[in-house]
């Protein structure tokens, strides 16, 4: 299965959709399918400024838990409720209703570095 074309994705199996100023970021199929059953997602609040690099949240699964991280900074604008409330959703549907978490951005630029979705499927072959 094709990653989606419309985004940009780091090596540690986050995703990356620009909207405007706002960064949605989850995790690939690549990602739910080695952790298995996500069984607990933790994100961190609306208002909390992160730098590139920091941790999001993590997700646990039944083989290990996983800190989610961002490549861009921002102001977290949005976390995703309904996968804290339901974990399964970010298996089920990892690029559409399993997002994490939407960051207000200054600058997207560094997602230009990122791989593009034939990059990242060509990784995981």
């Amino acid at each position: 299965m094709s990653s989606p074309a419309d985004r940009r994705y780091s090596e540690s199996h986050e995703w990356f959709l620009v909207d405007g100023d706002l960064v949605t970021i989850g995790i690939t199929t690549h990602a739910t399918e080695a952790l298995t059953d996500i069984t607990y997602v933790e994100m961190k609040s609306p208002g909390t400024d992160l730098a590139a690099g920091d941790s999001v949240g993590e997700v646990e699964s039944v083989k290990t838990t996983s800190d989610i991280y961002t490549a861009v900074a921002g102001e977290i604008a949005e976390a995703n409720g309904a996968v804290v409330d339901d974990p399964s959703i970010v298996n089920n549907d990892p690029y559409g209703e399993g997002w994490l978490v939407r960051l207000r951005v200054t600058d997207a630029g560094p997602l230009d570095g990122l791989m593009d979705s034939a990059a990242y499927d060509a990784m995981n072959a």
